[in-house]
């Protein structure tokens, strides 16, 4: 399965970062694409990286075997034009150790996870240069709205952010100011939240919440906020206003969620 990781401003030799990563796959007619973001580190053949949450998976299934090897071709083709680098090694799922997971204490929270719709489109359109340029800018005003609510980043996951506030309202109100600085940017985002409880120990947060989190961010569509149930449960009385997006399957996630688009 070629894997690719995206590298960005960073470069081969350094450590301890995250980023994003791609790997695709053919099987007959149908294309298995994995993504999601990852952690790098340590440097040259002694690099490891781990898949910081469950990565996305989608099945293209392309009808004939020709196009599916065009289809795995183009996207390939794209992904060494674009700040990506060939990954030969395999991509890990971190497992922790259950002292590990003693030290680390419950907390409850509303979490934020905003992703740039398009992202590669827009770069490959742009170039490397002014993409930078744009990214720089907007991880500037993503932090900028973020300490204004004071919302805590947690992890950047190659063109998006995860990131943890105390009460829902005031992620609502850090994704809409997000949206509306981003614009000026020309960019659009798709935002989800999530209220949950999942445990934090210094800079680690784990739990099912940041999966369902990033679920619900994965049905948004361009410029759309949406919330889980949960986060709408904790606001009865609001003058934030609410439109029942109906019952959805979270990959990955049990039973079946009912999100709601945030109107403004």
């Amino acid at each position: 399965m070629p894997k690719f990781l995206r590298i960005g401003v960073h470069q081969s030799n350094v450590s301890g970062y995250t980023s994003k990563a791609w790997c695709i796959r053919r099987v007959g007619s149908a294309i298995s694409l994995k993504w999601g973001a990852v952690e790098v580190l340590g440097v040259g053949d002694g690099r490891k990286v781990y898949w910081t949450l469950p990565p996305r998976v989608k099945t293209v299934r392309c009808g004939t075997v020709q196009r599916a090897k065009d289809y795995a071709k183009a996207a390939i083709a794209r992904r060494r034009n674009h700040r990506y680098e060939p990954l030969a090694g395999n991509i890990a799922t971190r497992r922790r150790t259950a002292a590990r997971d003693a030290g680390l204490g419950q907390a409850l929270g509303t979490i934020l996870f905003v992703d740039i719709v398009r992202s590669t489109e827009k770069a490959a359109r742009l170039g490397d240069s002014r993409w930078t340029v744009v990214m720089n800018h907007y991880y500037a005003a993503v932090r900028r709205e973020l300490k204004t609510l004071r919302g805590k980043e947690v992890v950047t996951t190659g063109d998006g952010m995860l990131a943890t506030f105390g009460v829902p309202a005031a992620g609502i109100r850090c994704a809409s100011a997000i949206l509306a600085a981003v614009r000026t940017l020309g960019l659009e985002i798709r935002v989800g939240l999530h209220a949950g409880e999942y445990k934090v120990g210094g800079a680690d947060v784990v739990g099912l919440a940041f999966h369902i989190g990033a679920r619900v961010a994965a049905k948004a569509r361009a410029g759309e906020i949406l919330v889980s149930s949960a986060v709408k449960d904790l606001m009865p009385q609001t003058a934030i206003r609410f439109k029942d997006r109906g019952l959805h399957q979270l990959k990955g996630v049990p039973g079946r969620w009912r999100l709601y688009r945030v109107e403004h």
